[in-house]
């Protein structure tokens, strides 16, 4: 491995786990506190579907890092797939990275943005219930199968 493609290596695998840190920090922390505003301040300021819009927000802006992590994740993998330095595993945890974060960037978040724009009826449908359900189930594999890419990549790097 030369010299810049070891720095490259190892500024993908920085980034791979600052976006896998941002994502549970959000899912993990940032939720939790947003979701119980009553808690915090001592009285109810804010409803429910305000507290969604907020959490919104977030994911969208987190969005954003996961599409510039989407594109890293096609080109640094796709030039070790070009380098015939590929393994099954990393193949497929590229796939389902680059499969969920375009699935939860792209089709649930707009969903759900669309679905709150539509009012405070809407999300309380259980149209809203279920998109949300598939985002947290689609986010969970996206997280999953970004910790399986750091770990094959780390592996690989550390030979």
């Amino acid at each position: 491995m030369n010299k810049y493609f070891k720095i490259i290596t190892i500024a993908y695998l920085v980034f791979l786990g600052a976006v896998l840190g941002a994502g549970l920090f959000a899912g993990m922390v940032v939720a939790p506190v947003i979701f119980h505003t009553d808690i915090w301040l001592q009285s109810e300021v804010l409803s429910r579907f305000q507290e969604g819009v907020i959490m919104t927000e977030n994911f969208v802006r987190l969005s954003y890092l996961i599409d510039i992590l989407i594109v890293s994740v096609f080109l640094y993998e796709g030039y070790k797939y070009k380098k015939f330095e590929r393994d099954m595993l990393t193949q497929i945890a590229a796939l389902a990275v680059i499969a969920a974060g375009l699935l939860f960037g792209h089709y649930y978040l707009p969903d759900i943005v669309t679905m709150q724009l539509a009012g405070e009826e809407m999300t309380q449908a259980s149209v809203f219930a279920n998109t949300h359900k598939g985002s947290e189930i689609n986010f969970k594999i996206f997280s999953f199968a970004l910790l399986v890419l750091i770990v094959r990549n780390m592996q690989k790097a550390c030979k």
